[in-house]
């Protein structure tokens, strides 16, 4: 199953204004809005490997930056109990 944000992303991929909403978390709880042009479920569907692959590739991407950042800041001398006390985690 797909998630919400998969979907939404798939949607977008085939075309960025749409407007839409999804109230559930599957193909058939998208509502299309302000006379939006329905795109078939079999279109987004073939788009969803698509949408997950690039929200996994942008998580992966902050994962890594926020290890960047420790590691630099590392690098400058903090420890990780100051880092912790300045980035409040």
């Amino acid at each position: 199953m797909a998630t919400t944000n998969a979907i939404f992303r798939a949607v977008k991929i085939i075309n960025s204004d749409a407007k839409f909403s999804i109230s559930g978390n599957d193909l058939y709880s998208i509502t299309w809005e302000d006379g939006a042009s329905a795109i078939s479920k079999s279109d987004i569907e073939a788009k969803l490997t698509q949408a997950q692959n690039e929200l996994d590739a942008e998580a992966q991407a902050l994962i890594d930056k926020k290890a960047s950042g420790k590691q630099k800041l590392k690098d400058l001398g903090l420890d990780d109990d100051e880092m912790k006390a300045l980035l409040k985690v």
